[in-house]
């Protein structure tokens, strides 16, 4: 039967239309990408990081295809930076410069759909130097990023990490160069690694900016290739009976700060002590006999260790610790369901982490950053008081990371949360913050700490605390 010419052209068109999609899903395949988990080795993070592989492989086999390689950092790339990335690239590079286009990033619970981010990926070549994520952008110059871009923070995007990120292999073949040259991040300190990652391929211009891609989702929603799970508690919150907050302040701050405290997250706890360098039988505090120093307190932290060592026996319940400053903000509720996911019987540290020389050494140390709260296992207090490695060489010593120190000296890993906060919520992106369920925040400065606690915090500790009343009053 003969077909006319219009009836031809149907019919290419529709095998155009078949064929055309499968090739462009089929332009990159599994193997030529190579996931990288920013994990973290303590029982929870690990299970996390586990999981998203095992999704990453069943995903593969699902349809019928070569599982691509996952590594997970805490297993494969033991280095005290590696959650600030640089110090993977050379390595990587060396390793699979030559056999995959991409590299894609994320942490342990992100969640990636293989064969979304496949098409996202496929949209854009990896011989060129791209640097693509979700981009988030400084509403306002702000300590954690340097105050960098000052003038207008609004022009500099940088990824959110757990969001998923991707380095093209034309990126990666760079950045090993330069770091083969000696072309090291220059700063001593690693505070937020999504900016200063960005910061360094940026180049002062030289290099790539971050490319912005919608389907690395801050939220699930069905066009995304991978998006970040919002924490849910491991079982029921740790009781209000095994937690003892230690606030470190002073008498310039007494009158001030401490009603702060006692007027938010202090109504909320059972066991807490005051501790400064004099008495005020209004708080109380509790004198350590260590003078204030306007930096440092390495001595004043340590003495609260030592006397809260000290007055263990007495506190039989407790099994958690927490040192917070007096101006930091938090909610109870949220760390006692946060610490559900972690076991006390065994030396643990958790808080923010920062890193001192990590990203040019090895020799470099991580360390939890005090204002956000530094949560210690009482096994990792008894460790540090009793050892003779965790003596402050003054009372002026930089605390948190002398402690960081202490802790890498003992072998006790510090295990990082994103939901401690060093800083005041206006010095975070809002697309970051807003998927989290925060647990604390930092400083008084030009904000009023009473609004803070109330739009973070407020509600979630009432309702924990109603739900304490109401059990104990079952069990009269």
């Amino acid at each position: 039967m003969k077909v006319s010419r219009q009836g031809r052209v149907w019919k290419s068109a529709l095998i155009l239309a078949f064929i055309l999609p499968s090739i462009a899903v089929r332009g990159l395949v599994t193997r030529d990408v190579v996931i990288v988990v920013l994990s973290q080795g303590d029982p929870y993070h690990a299970s996390l990081a586990q999981n998203l592989r095992s999704s990453i492989q069943q995903q593969a086999h699902e349809a019928n295809q070569v599982v691509p390689i996952v590594h997970l950092t805490h297993e494969d790339f033991p280095h005290p930076g590696v959650w600030t990335v640089v110090p993977l690239l050379s390595q990587l590079y060396t390793i699979h410069g030559s056999n995959s286009s991409w590299l894609i990033f994320c942490e342990g619970h992100t969640t990636i759909d293989l064969f979304q981010m496949l098409e996202l990926l496929n949209k854009y070549s990896p011989t060129e130097e791209l640097f693509i994520g979700h981009a988030l952008r400084d509403r306002e110059a702000t300590i954690i990023h340097h105050f960098a871009f000052s003038n207008d923070p609004l022009q500099f995007r940088y990824p959110h990490f757990a969001s998923g990120f991707a380095m093209s292999q034309a990126l990666l073949k760079k950045i090993a160069y330069r770091l083969d040259c000696g072309d090291h991040p220059d700063m001593d300190f690693s505070i937020d690694p999504s900016h200063e990652l960005a910061l360094y391929i940026w180049e002062n211009g030289k290099g790539p900016e971050l490319t912005h891609a919608s389907q690395l989702c801050l939220r699930n929603h069905p066009q995304c290739a991978s998006y970040p799970l919002e924490f849910h508690a491991c079982g029921n919150p740790v009781a209000k009976e095994s937690m003892y907050f230690a606030v470190k302040t002073c008498s310039k701050y007494h009158k001030d700060r401490i009603p702060v405290v006692k007027h938010t997250w202090a109504k909320y706890v059972l066991h807490i002590g005051f501790y400064s360098e004099s008495k005020d039988a209004s708080i109380p505090t509790i004198d350590l006999g260590v003078p204030n120093t306007e930096h440092g307190h390495c001595g004043k932290t340590m003495a609260m260790l030592k006397h809260i060592a000290m007055i263990a026996p007495s506190l039989q319940d407790v099994r958690w610790v927490v040192i917070a400053d007096d101006d930091t903000i938090l909610s109870v509720a949220r760390l006692r369901q946060l610490l559900s996911c972690f076991q006390p019987s065994k030396p643990f540290a958790i808080g923010e982490r920062y890193g001192y020389n990590v990203q040019r050494s090895p020799q470099g140390y991580n360390y939890i950053t005090g204002g956000g709260g530094m949560v210690f296992s009482m096994a990792t207090v008894r460790q540090i008081t009793g050892s003779t490695y965790c003596k402050c060489p003054s009372d002026s010593t930089p605390d948190d990371m002398f402690l960081g120190i202490c802790l890498a000296r003992l072998g006790i890993t510090i295990t990082h949360s994103p939901l401690f906060h060093q800083a005041r919520p206006l010095d975070y992106a809002p697309e970051y913050l807003n998927p989290q369920l925060p647990v604390s925040f930092h400083k008084h400065w030009m904000v009023d700490p009473l609004r803070v606690y109330e739009k973070w915090f407020s509600k979630v500790d009432q309702q924990m605390e109603a739900d304490y009343l109401a059990q104990k009053h079952v069990e009269l």
